[in-house]
């Protein structure tokens, strides 16, 4: 996927930004932007991603409301808020970028880890739309839904240690 987008973002340079790729050195450091965009486009599907659980959730508290099955909501709010957490976090991630005289230089090879642990959290959002998923026939069942509630937070909690070991790929 990073090839991808790499390919489509360097695929829609103009001829003036071709014309300044000949300028020695500019080409490098154009190729390094090029992956930190790719990889700030990718951070931005992921979090829509997430939103769109984040969607989903909403309207099975919505539906607990409306039903009068308050004490569900307190564990649901709670999962609410650890998701947007993760949401915002993705947003507004480093992207790799490191000035002139900055001690940790980011090179390509840590912009190309970066992208792929940017990617290995969209596998976050399939585990979060089957936990909703359960969540959802529970209460449409009339059943309790602590327990996918717990499981719902516990997965949050586990994505939300998970991205926090982002800044280590930067700084390896």
């Amino acid at each position: 996927m990073l090839d991808d987008l790499t390919e489509k973002i360097q695929a829609s340079q103009n001829k003036f930004e071709d014309l300044v790729g000949k300028v020695p050195g500019y080409a490098g450091y154009k190729q390094k932007e090029q992956r930190r965009e790719a990889d700030k486009m990718l951070r931005l599907h992921v979090a829509r991603q997430y939103e769109e659980q984040l969607r989903r959730l909403n309207e099975v508290q919505y539906a607990l409301t409306s039903r009068g099955r308050l004490a569900s909501i307190v564990s649901l709010e709670r999962a609410g808020m650890k998701l947007q957490l993760l949401i915002d976090r993705i947003k507004t991630a480093s992207y790799g970028y490191a000035g002139l005289f900055d001690a940790v230089k980011v090179d390509e090879d840590v912009l190309d880890r970066l992208y792929d642990f940017d990617l290995a959290m969209l596998e976050g959002v399939s585990e979060l739309s089957a936990l909703l998923t359960k969540l959802s026939e529970a209460a449409d069942a009339e059943a309790t839904t602590a327990a996918e509630a717990n499981d719902l937070i516990a997965a949050l909690e586990r994505l939300n240690t998970t991205f926090s070991k982002r800044h280590d790929v930067i700084l390896s």
